[in-house]
């Protein structure tokens, strides 16, 4: 007898626009620990062009900005997640955890079956 499993995926999107999902909030999560958008694609594997695609569009389907961006000076550029960008992370990642905890309740039901 094979044993069950339930499959999910969360995002959130704004008109037919991907605002974010796992892959982008991991993206988001990294460029605020590594502090550059090029760091963090590189420490997941992710090439600069996409990583900057994903972000770009993050940024432009937000009502605010998500993550701003500056170049040079002494200490080089950087890429900040804005205080709104953090919120979106911590409300995607509650309204992702709340989905699995729910579908683990539901998921015991099979086991009457």
């Amino acid at each position: 007898m094979s044993d069950y499993k339930i499959k999910s995926r969360i995002w959130i999107e704004v008109g037919d626009n991907v605002l974010v999902g796992e892959g982008r909030v991991r993206l988001l999560k990294e460029i605020e620990a590594q502090g550059s958008l090029s760091k963090a694609a590189k420490s997941i594997g992710m090439s600069y062009k996409k990583a900057w695609t994903l972000i770009d569009a993050v940024n432009k389907s937000a009502k605010e900005a998500v993550v701003t961006t500056s170049v040079g000076g002494q200490k080089g550029g950087g890429t900040v997640i804005t205080p709104y960008g953090k919120n979106l992370i911590a409300a995607f990642e509650r309204i992702n955890k709340k989905c699995w905890e729910f579908l683990d309740e539901e998921f015991e039901t099979l086991n009457g079956i």
